[in-house]
């Protein structure tokens, strides 16, 4: 008899919490301590989870001189597309606001009980004095850049680091294996989020606008695949058509599995048959599954700013540019880990005073999103290179490889 996945029950507990919360709203009160134990269980795994990955996945990125042109012009694109997901998601959330009409029940924005902190203020206290300080406070800011400043030294000091790189990954693996054992509370967790936000909102009202959610979710994928992934091939130089055609396997293989990470094969395959150099393949994809998460840094703009309309928390210009700058620096390095997403927005939670309550409630939709999520992910993997191999003069290879050519991982 097949084992029911994790994501299956967390369906599951969403489709019970909704009807439970519907049916029985007054029973719902006593619910709220499983979601706050598993909160609080998530809560203590995002310091060595950043810590690990950024340090893991910078320094084994390598030094400016390691990278070389091809590298750095990757990284170039990788960091301009990101960032267009991460607008692309956070725009759809302010044009759609699918989380007007729930009730997270409001919390206190950063500064809002005291005076407004200066752009000094908040830039001097993004820099940690103390890293033991910082990961006790679950500050996300400081652990980040930290680690992000710490990875690069152990890329400039090459082997000579590579015993604290290492540690760096058996934190990192160790801190998702620990993640994988929280998720099995996951599904009672996240019945119990829903159950008590259908209680307090009414039934009509919260699934309208978790529907609008999902709906907006999948809609705003759609528009960044058309526009800048599609645009990034047209640039290339390459027919959309083939593209297409070389490509389906791969996002067919992430969409069902929802990992990236199960689609490298047939990703690095398709490259090659889009004519995309050896060269070019054999650096710019590993870099690509570290740093070019954009269906990911959608979902997580979106997560943020659903979160803070449901809360009813009124964002700045300032903090709607903090928090995007803080996604962009903690979305690297989590491609192909599950629930990754999940704990990168914990982090940014905590740091910008976003309820905790609605990483459950986005935990639960979760199995709804995921899979276009990571089918624009896979996408993503296969649009760069080729433009990458145009921008280096390479240009795209006439002769293609057949499709059952075996194809070994750079």
């Amino acid at each position: 008899m097949r084992r029911i996945s994790i994501a299956s029950w967390i369906l599951i507990g969403m489709v019970a919490g909704s009807l439970f919360g519907y049916l029985a709203p007054a029973q719902t009160p006593p619910l709220a301590i499983v979601t706050s134990i598993f909160l609080r269980l998530i809560r203590s795994i995002i310091a060595p989870v950043l810590f690990g990955v950024l340090v893991r996945g910078l320094a084994e990125a390598g030094t400016g001189r390691e990278l070389g042109r091809i590298g750095w012009r990757a990284v170039v694109y990788f960091e301009i597309v990101s960032g267009l997901a991460l607008l692309t998601g956070w725009f759809a959330c302010l044009i759609v606001k699918p989380g007007a009409g729930i009730s997270l029940g409001a919390v206190a924005a950063p500064g809002a009980s005291g005076p407004t902190p200066t752009f000094t203020d908040v830039l001097v206290s993004m820099f940690p004095a103390s890293i033991i300080d910082a990961m006790a406070r679950g500050d996300v800011l400081q652990i980040t850049l930290f680690s992000i400043l710490f990875g690069l030294a152990c890329a400039a000091i090459g082997l000579k680091s590579q015993p604290v790189v290492r540690f760096a990954g058996a934190i990192a693996d160790v801190a998702f294996h620990y993640t994988s054992y929280v998720m099995y509370l996951a599904p009672a967790a996240v019945f119990a989020a829903m159950a008590t936000t259908v209680a307090q909102n009414g039934g009509q009202g919260a699934l309208g606008g978790l529907a609008r959610f999902v709906a907006t979710a999948w809609a705003a994928q759609i528009v960044f695949f058309a526009v800048a992934l599609l645009g990034s091939v047209w640039l290339a130089g390459l027919s959309l058509r083939k593209f297409a055609r070389e490509t389906q396997e791969p996002f067919l293989t992430g969409f069902a599995t929802t990992s990236s990470a199960a689609a490298i094969p047939q990703i690095l395959a398709a490259l090659r048959r889009l004519g995309v150099p050896e060269k070019v393949v054999g650096i710019v994809t590993p870099l690509s599954l570290s740093f070019n998460a954009t269906g990911s840094c959608i979902h997580l703009a979106m997560g943020a700013l659903f979160t803070a309309q449901a809360a009813g928390i009124s964002l700045s210009l300032t903090q709607q540019l903090l928090i995007l700058g803080t996604l962009k620096l903690t979305s690297k390095g989590v491609v192909g880990i599950p629930r990754a997403n999940f704990i990168v927005l914990a982090g940014l939670f905590g740091a910008f005073g976003l309820p905790m309550e609605g990483l459950t409630v986005l935990l639960g939709l979760d199995a709804l999103i995921d899979p276009v999520r990571t089918g624009v992910n896979v996408l993503g993997h296969c649009a760069g290179p080729p433009l990458i191999a145009r921008w280096e003069g390479s240009g795209l290879e006439a002769q293609t490889l057949a499709p059952d050519v075996p194809v070994r991982a750079a």
